[in-house]
């Protein structure tokens, strides 16, 4: 999703507005201002102020300067109302899924979630069984299924060893430590955690469950090899009071109040029996929140009109002015004067290669074209197969860039590191004393001036077509009543 489209839109610099006085409604929220014929509740206005003024913005504004950025941004909603980006299916889809996000938490309460909590842990008791939990220790001494029958026997008569040593009192938590090869059981003492039936294999289960608490196995083989098996501990399943806490939190870890919104969604619609569909239900979902909170309200609207704006403004502004080349070339030449340089620039390349002969080849293989031309003619002539010929960096330098290019064409005293199995060392180009050559030269700059002047265009045009005023008595009221 387009994220501080709303941020991005407000930072730019406008004329100051025209402040012609309206008269004040009387009630708790008034209109500040009208654009368009439409009017604007200060409640609006102190919402987007805050929120884009809020602590750590680095460039801050005074109400009356965040008014023309304000108002600018409320012309161009209406320009892009009027060229209806609010009916393309793109918009469409993009705004009902933001406002979804917002407003299915709204449809899940308290109870719903401790409901479906419920259910969690009544199915999870169900599962454990009539067992209950048992939490055991053991001592593993691993043996592969594939053993021969040399290697069990040694293998029988290590376990048999710490078998017998458990029996004459051996302490079983210092044995599983030295010996046991279950590096992560054996750390604790060989202790496992709380089990219920079916999460064990069979072998060591059954062994296990038919314990009491403190009794010892006898020497249990599995697929794993040989176990002797400690019963610490049998539990019951503690009641649903003592897990709702962590219920609650895995339930929001994963997703489950969506996936509850969403069966709620599909059922309310379903219940309407076709008087409703989920885009119907979700407006009047919206709506409702929106009446009784004004937050909810104002960040609904701050996407639907931030989508509007990314829209048309990309078209009228970033995107045109990155793509009209012929625009970038005049503004380029009318503005020359702006991209001068304090100090000459290097425009060409630094290579390296291989072999001499390659030096003149590199040279002759770009001299005719246009500098942007140039790396894909050196990749597809040079470096087109499996061998890599030539190293190269292409750019526009000053000094201090690059090592080489300050050494063979500004003449400083630079160590040039040599690149290991590229020996040759050789630059090409020219030097611009005064500034660049073409608009390329400069092309992140200039496209960034380009989009000022358009921005500025477009915006005086905004408000000479749509008309504007504010309430100056409301204004001095924001944040203060």
């Amino acid at each position: 999703m387009k994220k501080n489209i709303i941020i991005a839109a407000l930072a730019i610099a406008a004329p100051v507005v025209c402040a012609a006085a309206l008269p004040q409604s009387q009630s708790d929220d008034p209109v500040i201002m009208t654009v368009n014929g439409q009017p604007v509740l200060r409640s609006e206005f102190e919402y987007s102020y805050n929120k884009n003024n809020s602590e750590g913005v680095i460039d801050k504004k005074t109400v009356l300067e965040y008014v023309d950025l304000f108002v600018n941004y409320k012309l161009k909603v209406c320009a892009a109302l009027d060229a209806k980006y609010d009916t393309l299916t793109s918009f469409k889809q993009e705004f009902a899924q933001y406002r979804d996000q917002q407003v299915k938490p709204s449809l899940v309460t308290d109870a719903d979630m401790l409901a479906e909590a419920h259910r969690i842990y009544d199915r999870t008791v169900e599962s454990i069984g009539p067992e209950g939990l048992i939490k055991t220790a053991h001592i593993l001494l691993r043996l592969n299924q594939q053993a021969s029958d040399a290697e069990r026997q040694a293998a029988r008569q290590r376990i048999d060893s710490v078998y017998n040593a458990l029996k004459k009192g051996a302490d079983f938590a210092e044995l599983a430590q030295k010996v046991s090869e279950d590096p992560g059981s054996a750390q604790q003492g060989g202790e496992l955690p709380f089990v219920s039936r079916g999460q064990l294999i069979k072998e060591f289960e059954d062994a296990a469950f038919a314990l009491k608490d403190g009794e010892m196995s006898g020497v249990v083989e599995s697929p794993y090899g040989y176990h002797i098996i400690l019963m610490k501990e049998h539990k019951d399943f503690e009641p649903f009071d003592y897990h709702k806490e962590s219920i609650l939190k895995y339930m929001e870890q994963r997703g489950i109040r969506e996936q509850l919104a969403d069966r709620k969604v599909d059922s309310l619609v379903k219940q309407s029996e076709g008087k409703l569909t989920k885009e119907t239900l979700m407006q009047q979902e919206a709506r409702k929140l929106s009446a009784n909170d004004n937050e909810m309200k104002y960040l609904i609207q701050e996407y639907h009109d931030g989508l509007l704006l990314y829209e048309i403004s990309n078209q009228l502004v970033w995107d045109k002015a990155a793509k009209d080349e012929a625009g970038l070339a005049q503004y380029f030449k009318k503005n020359k004067k702006k991209y001068r340089w304090d100090k000459p620039h290097f425009k060409g390349i630094a290579y390296h290669v291989k072999e001499q002969a390659d030096v003149e080849g590199v040279k002759n293989c770009v001299k005719k074209l246009k500098f942007g031309q140039w790396a894909e003619a050196l990749r597809q002539t040079f470096n087109g197969d499996s061998i890599i010929r030539i190293r190269v960096e292409k750019g526009i330098f000053r000094q201090g860039d690059n090592a080489l290019v300050d050494s063979a064409v500004f003449k400083k005293d630079t160590t040039v590191t040599k690149l290991k199995d590229y020996p040759i060392d050789a630059v090409y180009g020219k030097i611009l004393k005064n500034g660049p050559e073409d608009y390329t030269d400069v092309r992140g700059l200039v496209v960034t001036d380009y989009q000022d002047m358009l921005e500025r265009e477009w915006v005086a045009n905004l408000r000479r077509k749509y008309t504007y005023s504010v309430n100056t008595e409301v204004l001095n009221t924001v944040n203060n009543h």
